[in-house]
């Protein structure tokens, strides 16, 4: 039975199955690797090998398209061939190469190669892990299924963080101030610091690969949810619109799409922060701020989104995202300290959004189907992206961050508004959709 995104009364709690745990720890060790670069990489490009804000919008922005192509390819073939764990293993796998080429950089073009390594590897999982996830699971149980996993996930990426931290200080062996006043600071921390960070980021990656070789093609069961017998009966499936896919997840996609148009990368606001005059050091423990809150939110978030419905919490999300890039966009050097508090709210947009908006994917595609619905969704978000990565740089790099943050900030504000309508659209549409209480 498919649903809109409406909430479904559950029997009880049954515990979450092996698969979803699994998958929730081989991605907490892929952001233990991952996340130990990530705050620094805009640092590194910008401040040791001299790319400009719109170089390091390309950088991102390309692999953000990568992603988007592997992962409508990956879902697509992993729906026809029936098999998932083969895509999950390899897209583990090379994101060791790619971190490894990115510590060994000597060019901003290296970089990108490395980058794109990495990203053609999250291409080829996403989709199939996240098909996984939703097969294992019944459809009242998929929020708390994917906020567990994007805990977990976040959580990885919190460990990551700090231990980047923690050899960023060891290695530089200076204690940084906290208060923004830190000029030049990144010009100050040698080349060679960032390089043996970004190396033990790489051998940290294997541990993500060698837990996919326990991942079973049998732990997805494809199961239904159980009836409700004071419902009365419904059609199976509502009826397809283009790629056998219903109405409902192409109305709920067109949304998505419209706030990614100005969801630019986060590597934006780590950059941002460090103009303000943090030190490296500091910048990185804000990015741990960021994912504190999104790890500690996101398994309420879904299991919320199970009880109230996936788009009030998206949409709460999304406003939070505004108020965010407006600070942002507003902040003066005096007013720096604000970078903290604004990273945390950062963190609960994305524990509003991240799983949840998965799970509501989830809910619209038919099981046959998941791969494929997943892919599109990556792929036409991540498309957006790109774009919205690409102009943020050019505009900052033009006009200053003012005008780029304000971008993102409308775009999310323009997605607000057109929910209504499509909420009412959706629940025409869908002969499936459970009504809330």
């Amino acid at each position: 039975m498919m649903s809109s995104g409406q909430p479904q009364k559950s029997p009880d709690r049954p515990r979450l199955p092996r698969a979803v745990w699994l998958l929730s720890w081989v991605s907490f060790f892929a952001d233990v690797s991952g996340e130990m670069i990530y705050p620094l990489l805009p640092l590194f490009l910008v401040g040791v090998l001299g790319a400009s804000k719109t170089q390091l919008g390309m950088i991102e922005g390309t692999a953000i398209f990568l992603v988007a192509i592997m992962t409508a390819y990956a879902g697509f073939h992993s729906d026809r061939s029936g098999r998932r764990v083969p895509w999950v293993r390899v897209g583990y796998a090379l994101p060791v190469l790619g971190k490894a080429v990115i510590a060994l950089a000597t060019a901003w073009p290296l970089v990108l190669g490395g980058r794109l390594l990495d990203r053609f590897g999250k291409g080829l999982r996403a989709s199939p892990r996240d098909a996984l996830i939703a097969d294992a699971v019944d459809e009242y149980q998929r929020g708390r299924a994917f906020g567990v996993h994007r805990a977990l996930d976040t959580a990885g990426a919190l460990v990551g963080v700090l231990l980047s931290a923690l050899l960023l200080w060891w290695l530089t062996g200076t204690p940084h101030r906290m208060d923004g006043a830190e000029t030049g600071a990144v010009a100050q921390t040698p080349a060679w610091v960032y390089r043996a960070i970004f190396g033990v980021a790489s051998v940290l990656g294997l541990a993500a690969l060698v837990l996919t070789f326990f991942i079973r093609e049998a732990d997805a069961k494809d199961p239904q949810p159980p009836p409700d017998p004071q419902s009365s009966p419904t059609k199976e499936e509502p009826e397809s619109g283009p790629l056998g896919l219903p109405r409902a997840y192409w109305s709920a996609l067109a949304v998505m799409v419209l706030f990614s148009l100005g969801n630019s990368s986060d590597t934006f606001l780590l950059l941002r922060a460090s103009d303000l005059g943090f030190s490296p050091w500091t910048v990185v423990m804000m990015y741990a701020t960021f994912n504190a809150t999104y790890a500690a939110l996101s398994y309420g978030a879904g299991a919320l989104s199970d009880r109230i419905g996936r788009w009030r919490i998206i949409a709460l999300g999304w406003a939070i995202y505004a108020v965010v890039y407006i600070g942002f966009a507003l902040m003066s050097s005096s007013e720096s300290w604000a970078v903290w508090p604004l990273m945390a709210f950062y963190g609960v947009y994305m524990a509003l959004t991240d799983g949840v908006g998965k799970a509501l994917i989830a809910d619209r595609a038919p099981s046959a189907k998941r791969g494929t619905a997943m892919g599109i969704f990556y792929a036409l978000t991540g498309l957006t992206t790109l774009g919205a990565s690409l102009l943020a740089g050019m505009v900052w790099d033009r006009a200053g961050p003012k005008a780029a943050f304000l971008i993102g900030a409308g775009f999310a504000v323009m997605a607000l508004i057109s929910l209504p309508f499509l909420i009412r659209t959706s629940s025409s549409s869908s002969s499936t959709a459970s009504r809330r209480a």
